[in-house]
């Protein structure tokens, strides 16, 4: 096994591994500091170093991001002995166009369109690190 490495991008495992249509886990911290942890699809698009999260604007983890501005958070992806994290700063829009593009990148990567409901919004984390172990 190998131990954990930080990247600026992806190696070309790490990017298949991305591309795989497994869950994820997405780490927000509460206003009091807490770590707020849940499962999430998600979709990364590496030209722009960008993943995408749809969910509601009432959801605790969009709470978490809109209370501290544009937060921190890790978005962890894990099979077996393998793992990659993508950190970086989340944004939560609710633009038509912006939500559209997740809809679109979400489609592509799951083959189903997610779940419509009222108050949905993008999360977009701007990926500026990325941990790996076995990719």
């Amino acid at each position: 096994m190998t131990p954990p490495r930080a990247a600026a991008a992806p190696s070309a495992r790490a990017a298949a591994f991305l591309a795989d249509s497994h869950l994820g886990t997405l780490t927000t911290l509460r206003p009091d500091g807490s770590p707020h942890v849940t499962a999430v699809r998600f979709t990364w698009n590496p030209a722009a170093g960008l993943a995408r999260v749809l969910t509601v604007a009432s959801s605790r983890k969009v709470r978490n991001v809109v209370h501290r501005g544009a937060g921190r958070v890790a978005l962890c992806q894990v099979s077996g002995p393998r793992w990659i994290t993508l950190e970086g700063t989340a944004t939560v829009s609710d633009d038509p166009a912006r939500v559209g593009d997740g809809v679109r990148a979400y489609r592509g990567r799951y083959r189903s369109l997610p779940p419509v409901r009222p108050g949905r919004v993008v999360m977009e984390i701007a990926v500026d690190r990325i941990l790996t172990l076995n990719l």
